[in-house]
């Protein structure tokens, strides 16, 4: 009996795993790509290696009053991509041009990923990102793509 439990608490974990896996690779193959202006940060940790803690301004202009723990602010787009907040999302349709974007409050807006790992000896480059690109699907979920720079050239490929 411990074999089978064992066993299909694996099989779950696995399948678990793999479709999140999954639902990523979608949203990174079909996801709309937003831009997402980043607070500046210092690039560098001492015990993780080189990494930037990913702040966005979109964040400042939300009340934190206001969240729930979880749930979706409504962005526009601009010509470039760059989201702008509108509101936080109360399950209303949305307008014409806007979209989902997923956050968590966490003792302040969680937008995504918040940390972005690279290459040593990279920090002067990553230093100059102006930009989080992010690819997000029709519920919000979003994964970051990498980081861009002020002209919206890509960084570091």
């Amino acid at each position: 009996m411990k074999q089978i439990l064992l066993w299909a608490t694996l099989l779950l974990v696995l399948v678990s795993v793999n479709l999140s896996m999954m639902k990523k690779e979608k949203t990174l193959a079909q996801g709309r790509t937003m831009l997402l202006e980043l607070a500046p940060v210092d690039p560098r940790s001492l015990i993780q290696g080189d990494y930037m803690i990913l702040r966005y301004r979109i964040a400042e202009n939300v009340a934190k009053e206001k969240l729930r723990d979880k749930g979706c602010i409504v962005v526009s787009l601009d010509s470039n991509n760059i989201a702008k907040f509108i509101k936080i999302h109360g399950g209303e349709k949305l307008q014409e041009g806007e979209c989902l974007l997923f956050y968590r409050n966490r003792g302040g807006l969680r937008l995504g990923a918040e940390s972005f790992c690279f290459q040593e000896g990279d920090a002067r480059l990553y230093s100059q990102a102006k930009y989080g690109e992010l690819k997000t699907d029709e519920t919000g979920a979003s994964v970051l793509v990498g980081l861009r720079g002020k002209d919206f050239e890509t960084l570091g490929k």
